[in-house]
Parts: C-alpha cells; structure tokens; sequence
C-alpha cells in the first residue's frame, strides 16, 4: 500500500491550508495580570501598537491599542471560524450582535455578502495570569454563495461532542468534533450556507488530544478530499514517520492512519474537506472568484460600510461581569449555560 503521508513541512505564521480553507492561525498568548481598563497590566513600551504582533515577552497587542485583539474590520465571501482554547473573545459587529466566548467555545461566522466586526481579548484576571489559546480558521464559500446574508452560530464548550477511544493499554484519544461526523457522534450544525453545510463536503474540523504514548487510528475520508494534520505540541508517529515540532502533515484521504503518540501529550488540529475548486482572488478580508469582485467588494464596503458601525469605539470590551454570551442581530439572546 502506498504512504498515507504526502507531505511534511513546518508549519509558520499563519499555517499553511489546502482548498476549501484558506488560513489557519494558531494564537498562544502569555497575557500577563489586566488593569482596570482589561488590557496588560504592563509597560507597552517597545511595542509597535495597531501593528504588535513581535510577540514580546510572550504575548501580543495585535491591532489593540489598550486592549489586545482585531478592532473593527470587514470580511467578505468566506467563512471564520474562531475555536477559543483559552481567554475570553469579545465579540461585536455591524449587525449589532454581540457575544463574549471562550473556554473551548467556538464562533461559526459566516462573512457572505459583507460584515464588519471586532475582536478583542479582555484581560479580566487583575490578579494573575491572563493566557489565551485560539485557532482561527478561514473556510472559503462557493461562488453562489459569497453573497450571502451574514450569520453566525455560537458552538459552547458544552455542547461539542467528544469522542474518547482507549487504546489496548488503557491509554486515550479525545477528539472534539467540531465538524464532520466521527463514528457515532454527529457535530453540531454549521451555519445553513457553509460548504460544510452540504453532506458531500466531508468538511472535518477536529482538535485531537492524545495521552502520552497513546495509540488511536484517524479514520479514512473520501477519496478526493483534502486532509492536513497539524502537530503543535508534543511528537507523533504517522503511520511509519515520526513528526516532531510544530508541523502540518499533508495525508492521503482515503487510508485510515494509525497516530502513536510520543513521551509527552500530543495535541493536533485536522482539517480535511472537499475542494471547492473554483478561482481565489484575495485582497486583504474579502475573498472572492475574480478581480472584479474584489473591486465591488471595496466599492460596497466604501458606501455601506457592511450595515456601519453601532458602537462607541472601533475596540468595544463587554463589562467585565458579563459572562459568555451572545446577543445575536435580530436580538436573541444566548447564555453559556
């Protein structure tokens, strides 16, 4: 049988994706204690503010200026979704929804014909450490659907299926199933206009946990999808070669793999879906099938500004009490639990 590992490479600032992902960034932040205003409570001196992202001391301001994170920008024609480890997000944008998520919680935003939104990461903890763990995901949409009403779904932390698989020696595997179905857990439903939406996609999106020497196979996938393992902590043996460091692993879809962990824990993001295969041209946020596109995006973007800008701050931090939540654009509203 032929190698199940098609390539190997390591991995940079932001991953490597394959069709139909088009980014994938992995933020780990050391944030230290917050002030009264929920940013660092510490010296911003040295840094390039609006523009931080050298990762001084271990942690960034982004585009913050007070407080780290992504003030109001725009997207359009792709889909965002934000998987927050660790920390707090908070949400606001020109529909007027509103959320505050994180501890394992997962934001589905799909951009469609346009949004602008913020993203901030306040730092409550005035006493201690403030970490912050995410991936962001980018998942382009087919040309019928770029234009798309904007939608975004919270997936809370309790409500993400897990599969746990113990090997022969006890040892285990969990897999949190974002996307994709994965023997007999079914994921929580993408928003209704994603390609991950559709049943022939075999869009997967599984963070992958594995105990110190443990032993867990990844079940095939469709011939013709894309699949990419990413290793960001700990080593692992893919089939016969053993990965170590921060690596992406390019994997022939239609062969089961068996992943051995090495000494330490190993953690793992897969992405695997159906190609597209339609035209990208990107400039910047918007993502779409020509040239032309691009320019009625920033056209539109110009003159509409995506529905403007309800906000007193292109930064808004919710009230340090409020728990995770979401307020959504036609005024329902989530709690966490």
């Amino acid at each position: 049988m032929s190698d199940p590992v098609l390539a190997v490479a390591p991995l940079g600032f932001p991953w490597v994706t394959a069709d139909p992902f088009l980014f994938c960034v992995h933020h780990d932040d050391k944030y230290p204690a917050g002030n009264d205003r929920m940013g660092p409570a510490a010296s911003l001196a040295g840094r390039e503010l609006g523009m931080d992202f050298a990762g001084k001391d271990g942690w960034r301001m982004y585009h913050g200026e007070e407080v780290p994170g992504f003030p109001g920008h725009p997207h359009r024609g792709f889909e965002t979704v934000t998987i927050v480890r660790r920390g707090l997000i908070d949400h606001s944008d020109s529909l007027g929804a509103a959320a505050r998520f994180g501890g394992g919680d997962v934001q589905w935003l799909t951009a469609g014909k346009g949004i602008v939104h913020s993203e901030m990461f306040p730092l409550l903890d005035k006493s201690g450490p403030n970490p912050l763990e995410l991936f962001q995901i980018w998942l382009n949409l087919p040309a019928k659907n770029k234009l798309v009403e904007p939608h975004f779904s919270m997936l809370w932390n309790h409500t993400i299926p897990r599969h746990v698989a113990p090997d022969a020696q006890g040892k285990t595997t969990e897999v949190t199933v974002i996307a994709g179905a994965l023997a007999d857990i079914t994921p929580l439903s993408p928003p209704p206009q994603s390609w991950a939406s559709r049943p022939d996609s075999d869009v997967a999106i599984w963070t992958i946990r594995m105990q110190a020497g443990a032993t867990w196979t990844l079940p095939a996938a469709k011939a013709g999808t894309n699949r990419v393992l990413y290793l960001f902590a700990g080593s692992v043996k893919v089939a016969d070669r053993t990965v170590t460091g921060k690596t992406g692993v390019q994997l022939r879809p239609d062969a089961a793999v068996q992943l051995v962990a090495g000494p330490d824990e190993v953690e793992l993001l897969l992405l695997q879906g159906r190609p597209i295969g339609e035209p990208v041209v990107q400039h910047g946020p918007f993502v779409m099938n020509t040239r032309q596109e691009i320019q009625q995006a920033f056209m539109d973007y110009q003159r509409t500004k995506f529905g403007g800008w309800p906000w007193p701050s292109e930064a808004p931090v919710h009230a340090r009490a409020e728990g995770r939540f979401a307020r959504h654009a036609d005024g329902k509203i989530e709690k966490a639990s």
